[in-house]
Order: structure tokens, then sequence, then C-alpha cells
């Protein structure tokens, strides 16, 4: 009996699935399709409960039959577009599926977008135009970035001057317009592959725009979904799902920054990931696209995606924003992604952590061994290597750590920053970080220590450390920064300068840009960084 049982369980489950297989869609939708793009790397970016991860006007978006739901009254028209912004990361090169449904008015979806000033959830940049009519869907607009940028069927290059340019036809509007679903679901695909952006709805393709006007065009941004202004209207988006692409040009480098710890001027993780990323995006984004991800590790799944570079600055020890992600690193590091760390990142705790983060930067702080003190470290001789380009000596005050645990025999470490710390680095008692016999002796013999140095791994990736930037203001001084800027462009396998990345040195309405807010006010600077040599 058991077996007749067991038999007739079998059967029904076949039959069940062959009828699942072969269901038809649901009406008027796209086929679903979640484990098939799973697996091709997509990768869902809304939960499907709640608007975790979105940020928006809580009067107008909601979640409802687990979509994000968009909806104005005729009683309270809002006085402008307004946007739903996906605040977990921003777009640069990608390709994202959404299933929409619209029921009144237009509605678009914003990629690569930017914040417009002095209004609330305004956002400007490429839009891939939906509406339940007959005339927009598909058309690739440029709110409030030079208008109509291709129609739906049209194939344009945009020139320098910013106008676009019918190159070729994909298709009559109207027969498009056939493969759009009134009423129901659709699915949109934007692929944007370097300044090659393709829209499509249903599996079709509505217009595709390469836009050549490198004055104003945007290779990363925001993505957000609108609501119109004007009359009344309802739109949702589900199945949001993302998958980043390679960068064909350039490599790209992902800052994790730590959260607020010290008093104001010291660790700023924010501030130094963001003055870091936009001056290697401002100077070499030829071969180089920094993103910055703040405040922590990333809760955008698709963070690592494309990344060809992961530079963390952060607290160490257990508060290290890699410590709980290791393994997630590891896999970074077994696919030849440079790995970097900036001051205290150098450090995790004196075990298999530490011993994960020497295996991807070559080095690391090492509690009951190494030292942390404030001292000015005067660097005069930098090695033959693409890290130390254009490199000045130079003498700055900081906390350089130092006596650091490196890879046996330094296999495959060059050192980049390498000083002689004075002996009044030896003024407090022996302690976990502060000093211990080995230590002193070295001290009082006068032996180079290692404070920066790079990395080429077994794995075929490379790593770097860096122990300054305690002090935010150094970041002033340009040889401090460049040494940190080309190590940073090395690890990423882009090629470094022949002098160097040199970048203007920023002023100080800069260096006080993204400071984290904190109660107590910002304090000077122990000693004022004293700038390279010539």
């Amino acid at each position: 009996m058991k077996s007749l049982y067991l038999s007739l369980l079998a059967a029904t489950c076949i039959v069940s699935a062959l009828l699942i297989a072969n269901a038809a869609p649901p009406k008027g939708g796209p086929p679903r399709e979640q484990e098939t793009v799973t697996k091709q790397g997509f990768v869902p970016i809304f939960n499907g409960t709640d608007l975790t991860g979105w940020e928006g006007d809580p009067g107008l978006w909601r979640v409802e039959d687990g979509a994000l739901t968009g909806e104005t009254g005729d009683g309270d028209p809002i006085p402008y577009n307004k946007f739903l912004i996906w605040k977990d990361g921003e777009l640069d090169d990608f390709e994202l599926k959404v299933e929409y449904r619209i029921f009144s008015g237009n509605s678009g979806i914003q990629y690569r977008g930017f914040l417009l000033p002095d209004t609330e959830f305004g956002v400007g940049g490429y839009q891939a135009d939906l509406e339940p009519g007959d005339k927009w869907s598909g058309t690739n607009y440029g709110e409030k970035f030079r208008g109509i940028l291709a129609k739906r069927g049209q194939k344009t290059v945009i020139g320098a001057d910013g106008k676009p340019e019918v190159v070729g036809e994909l298709g009559d509007p109207a027969k498009l317009q056939a493969h759009i679903v009134k009423d129901d679901w659709n699915q949109y695909h934007i692929i944007a592959r370097g300044h090659h952006l393709i829209q499509k709805i249903n599996g079709v393709v509505m217009s595709e725009v390469t836009d050549n006007d490198e004055k104003t065009r945007r290779r990363a941004g925001l993505l957000a979904f609108q609501l119109h202004k004007g009359p009344a209207m309802k739109v949702q988006f589900r199945n949001v799902r993302l998958k980043r692409l390679p960068l064909e040009d350039k490599k790209k480098v992902v800052f994790v920054a730590g959260t607020p710890s010290h008093g104001p001027g010291a660790h700023e993780h924010n501030a130094g990931c963001l003055l870091l990323a936009r001056l290697l995006n401002e100077t070499i984004g030829d071969r180089i696209h920094a993103a910055v991800f703040k405040n922590g590790w990333p809760a955008d799944p698709t963070a690592f995606q494309n990344a060809d570079a992961l530079v963390m600055f952060c607290d160490g020890g257990s508060r290290h924003v890699g410590y709980w992600h290791r393994r997630q690193i590891n896999y970074l590091a077994s696919r030849g992604v440079g790995l970097g760390a900036i001051h205290y990142a150098v450090e995790m705790t004196p075990d298999e952590s530490n011993a994960d983060l020497i295996s991807w930067i070559g080095g690391a702080f090492e509690t009951n061994y190494s030292v942390n003190p404030h001292w000015e470290a005067d660097f005069t001789e930098f090695p033959n290597h693409p890290a130390a380009a254009g490199v000045k000596p130079f003498a700055v005050n900081d906390e350089w750590y130092f006596n650091m645990r490196f890879l046996d025999e330094m296999k495959g470490v060059t050192p980049i920053l390498s000083a002689i710390p004075p002996d009044s680095t030896m003024d407090r008692p022996d302690g976990h970080h502060s000093g211990n016999p080995a230590v002193r002796a070295m001290v009082a013999k006068k032996l180079p220590q290692h404070v920066a140095w790079v990395v080429e791994r077994d794995d075929g990736g490379r790593g770097f450390g860096f122990t300054g930037a305690h002090f935010h203001d150094n970041w002033a001084d340009d040889s401090f920064r460049k040494a940190a800027l080309n190590a940073i462009t090395w690890i990423a396998g882009a090629k470094v300068p022949g002098d160097g990345v040199t970048t203007p040195t920023p002023t100080e309405a800069e260096l006080l840009a993204n400071l984290d807010p904190r109660q107590q006010k910002r304090k000077p600077r122990p000693k004022k960084p004293a700038q390279s040599k010539p």
C-alpha cells in the first residue's frame, strides 16, 4: 500500500510540474522569468514588501500588491515631477529589468540621473518613458537634460552640440506600440554600456542612443521612478532587478567608507573616500571610474559585480567594514579584484580575520606587535614602482602605524613609504597598540619602518596598505595624496601616469566638504602638515 501511495504521489508531482511548465504567462504580462533572470546575474533591488532602499515623498509612494506604487490626486496636485529614488547605490554600466503598470498620466524610469537643485525628490537625466497612451512609451527622454534623445523606433547619435541625429530606424512606432499591453503589466529592459543606451519593452527594442556629447553625457547616476505633475495619475513597478556590467573602457574602483568614530577632522572615512573618488574621476576619468558607498558595508547587493578594486577606509578590529564580509571579499580576491585598506582598515583581529587581511593587502596591524604612535614621518626615498610615480620627498605628521605583520619573507610586497621613527614614538608604556620590547629595540636601532606598501598576490590580484590618513587635512599634501591615488589606480589594473596621479591641491572648502556631522566643533591639527619638498 505504501509503495502504491508513493507511486501515485510521484505521478501527481510529475503531472503538476508539466502543467506549471506549460502554463501560459499571466494575461497581458511578460513571462515570469525570476529564476532564469537570477541565474543570469540579475539581483532584486526591491523586496516587494516595503520601501527599504528607496526614498520618496511618503504621501505619494507606497507598496501595494507587492509593487512600488506612486499615486497623485486631483485635490493636491504636485507642482513638479517627483521621483522615488533608489538610495542604496548608483548606476554606471548595467542592465535593468523591471515590470511596470500605468493606469493614468505618464511616467518614466530615470537612470544615471542627478538630483535637481532646490527641489525635493526632483531628478534629471536619461529617462525611459512610459504611459497608458500610444505615443511615448519606449522614448529616451532627457529629463532636465536636453529633451527628447530618441523617440520610439529611432536609433540616434547625440553630437557634441547635444542634439540627436536619427541614424537608423528600429521599426514603425505604431507597430512597436502593438507589443505594449495596455492596462496590464509590461517589462522594461534597459541596457547601458558605455555611452550606448538601449531601451526594450517586452523584449522588443524601442529606442537606441549613442551619446557622443562629451561635455554633458553621464556615465553614472541615480535610478528613480517618476510621478508626473498635472492630472491625477497612478503607476506601479515590481520585480526590479539589476545586473552591473563590466566597464569595457576603464577600471572601476569601489570605495567603502566606515561610519563616524573619532573627533572632527579625524577618521573622516566618508569625506576622505568622496574626495579621493572625485579626484580620480576628474583627473584620470579616462581610465578610472570611482564610486563610493558611505557609512558601512553596501546595502546594494550588486555593489561589487563590476568592481576591479575595493578600497576600504574605516575603523579596524571587529568594527572593520569587511570583518563580517570576509567570505565575500575572499571571493572578490579569487576573481583578481584589487583590495586596498587605508589607515585603521589595515587592522582586524589577531586571528583568521587578520590572516585574511594579510592575504588581501600583503600586511596588517597586529595587536601586541605593531604600534600606532603619532609622529612626523620624513620620506626621502621611493622605489621604482608605479605606486611611487611622481612622489617627491615629504614629511607629514600622522598616526603612522609601523612594525606591521607582512607576508612571509615579504613575498610580493613592495614598500612604498618608509621612514625612521623618532624615539618619541616609544614615549607610551607597553600596550596592545603602544609598544613592546621588540619594537622598542627596532626604534633604538633606527631601523626604517614601512607605513605604506603594495603587493602582487598569488591569485593574480593586487593590494595595498596605507597607514596614514588619521588626520583628514593630510590629503592636502600633494605627495601624501599622490601615493594613495597611485596605489588605488595600480591595484585596479589601470595604468598609472608617468608622473603619478597628479591632482589639484584641495582647497579648505573642499577639505571641509562632506565631513561627518558631530557634536564637537572641528579642532585644529596638532601640527599643520608640511607640503611636499621640491
